[in-house]
């Protein structure tokens, strides 16, 4: 099958967006999706109870705050896998730019559902 091979400007897609913590869909790969997202001050303490979310910071500092392990501070080229089942809750101080590389049946809220709660949103 051929399927077009297009390379993806990710300032570009970071640019086409402004709100935090509404990740958009960049690209598919096999059973999972990247995305790209905004954060900014507190997200919400939840956890994903099938899947693993890996966090890519592309731009900023994160702090990533876990229940039962040692929280996790993030700089600009680093990144770090949450396992399944771990309670985290991101936390960044200015506006920070993330990639994340999650299965497609991954939530941002993961076990809690408010008015942060996004699907399947594409830029």
């Amino acid at each position: 099958m051929d399927v077009p091979v297009e390379k993806i400007n990710v300032a570009q897609k970071f640019n086409s967006f402004n709100q935090y913590w509404s990740p958009k869909i960049v690209a598919a790969l096999n059973d999972s999706y990247v995305k790209v997202a905004k954060f900014k001050g507190e997200f919400i303490w939840h956890k994903h109870e099938y899947e693993d979310e890996l966090f890519f910071i592309s731009k900023g500092k994160l702090l990533i705050k876990m229940r039962d392990q040692p929280n996790i501070t993030l700089n600009e080229g680093e990144f770090v896998v949450i396992p399944r089942g771990v309670e985290h809750m991101p936390v960044a101080q200015d506006e920070v730019h993330v990639m994340l590389i999650e299965p497609k049946t991954t939530v941002n809220t993961g076990n809690v559902t408010d008015s942060r709660t996004v699907r399947d949103e594409w830029v």
